[in-house]
């Protein structure tokens, strides 16, 4: 009977590691289609600097989902998608185009703050759970 318990508070905190990757995911997926939205529609002096930056980053980002993706399946959970349940998961603010560069940029600041913020909780309850390869912030 011990084993069972220990079982099943093993599989409560291996749902939350996965819930907070999640979300990691579902903020990361938000910040690329905000970024890729900036990318498309950046206008103004700095608009070489800026589309390239834009491009930039939402390439890197969908490197990271899918990494953060198939990290939530080693954890033998599934991997959240759909644009709606991504959008509503991640809680971001959507922008409007066409918006002054410096407005595409702070938005996408606060973005990266919310994303930031989820990821190091993520990250933090990793490293209570002695997760290393969840805990790595090179991944």
């Amino acid at each position: 009977m011990k084993t069972a318990t220990i079982t099943a508070a093993k599989t409560k905190i291996d749902t939350r590691l996965a819930d907070a990757l999640n979300l990691v995911l579902a903020d990361s997926y938000a910040l690329m289609a905000l970024t890729h939205l900036a990318h498309w529609n950046i206008e103004g002096s700095d608009f070489f600097q800026l589309h390239k930056a834009f491009e930039e980053e939402y390439e890197n980002l969908f490197r990271g989902i899918d990494e953060i993706a198939e990290r939530v399946r080693a954890l033998e959970a599934y991997a959240m998608g759909g644009l709606h349940k991504l959008a509503r998961t991640a809680g971001m603010e959507e922008f409007s185009s066409p918006m002054p560069p410096k407005d595409y940029v702070a938005a996408l600041i606060v973005a990266h703050e919310k994303a930031i913020d989820d990821a190091t909780r993520a990250r933090r309850l990793a490293g209570e759970m002695n997760d290393l390869e969840s805990q790595d912030s090179n991944d």
